[in-house]
């Protein structure tokens, strides 16, 4: 039995405009004005503070607060541990997640659900059990120190701890394109006479470029700021292997809160920077694959 049937009268076309025209959300200048209110209060209002902080300072003051050997050396640290171990990542964490969608195994729950312990274990923690492991007399750096491998208290700690905290990004950004990529586009470059590097060269890896490169991004981006993890397995010696936010902490329990924004904002443009140039290639590999 229809509406019609018994009688009851059928929405117009206006009646149906009128319903499909109340959206759940507000309308676009009502959420975009809280969308620009929620982002000022939590993001441009605190760096625009950081950014006329250093306008207390000369340019000579400026200059030499952030071109110091002290913080030059830092810089190089803290940029250049953060792009390796994001590098490490990307080929590793790209891995790891291959084996977690392609493959069944006994204990891959436990294995998964490992990745995210970087997510919810405390920095600091991260840092100690860390130092417990690859100390001189910690559990593996005691069989490590006498053959010349150290790997804690040096440059090798702020990669390792660096590693450890962003390896989750990278599998969980790749993780879910791989399980939607179409394993018939695979069958068929193989039926074609493609052989297994091929296959993921020209098939797999144009499908998850995207999202590797995002997952690069997310924990080069997430290592620059890191702290708690490093302070305790780097050994903080300067010009060898103190990183910069130790240094602008140092600043700051010295009251010099003008030269700790200065460096800061070196941070906060460099930072930017670097993710806008991931972002562009990350965008031209888009527009790569859809052509």
């Amino acid at each position: 039995m229809t509406a019609a049937s018994i009688g009851v009268p059928l929405p117009g076309a206006a009646a149906r405009s009128r319903v499909s025209s109340k959206k759940v959300l507000p309308g676009f200048n009502l959420t975009l004005g809280y969308t620009v209110l929620y982002l000022s209060l939590v993001v441009l209002i605190p760096l625009s503070a950081l950014v006329f902080k250093t306008f207390t300072l000369t340019g000579e003051q400026f200059w030499a607060a952030i071109a110091s050997p002290r913080v030059v050396a830092s810089y190089r640290l803290t940029f250049g541990a953060s792009l390796f171990a994001a590098l490490v990542n990307a080929v590793f964490g790209l891995l790891l997640a291959w084996v977690l969608v392609r493959h069944r195994f006994p204990g891959k729950k436990l294995v998964d659900a490992l990745v995210d312990l970087p997510f919810a274990l405390p920095t600091a923690v991260a840092g100690i059990s860390l130092t417990a492991l690859l100390a001189g007399n910690g559990w593996i750096g005691q069989y490590l120190e006498p053959l010349g491998i150290k790997l804690a208290f040096n440059p090798n700690g702020v990669v390792i701890a660096l590693v450890f905290i962003g390896l989750p990004f990278v599998v969980r950004t790749v993780q879910p394109v791989l399980e939607d990529t179409e394993k018939e586009l695979e069958e068929a470059a193989m039926c074609l006479g493609a052989n297994r590097w091929q296959t993921f060269r020209h098939v797999i890896f144009p499908a998850i470029a995207p999202a590797l490169m995002t997952g690069f991004a997310m924990a080069f981006a997430r290592a620059i700021g890191e702290y708690g993890s490093v302070i305790f397995i780097a050994g903080n010696m300067p010009m060898v292997s103190e990183i910069t936010p130790l240094v602008i902490i140092g600043k700051l329990e010295q009251y010099d809160y003008a030269g700790a924004t200065a460096v800061a904002v070196v941070m906060l443009v460099i930072s930017f920077v670097l993710l806008l140039v991931i972002n562009a290639l990350q965008a031209w590999q888009r527009r790569r694959a859809g052509a």
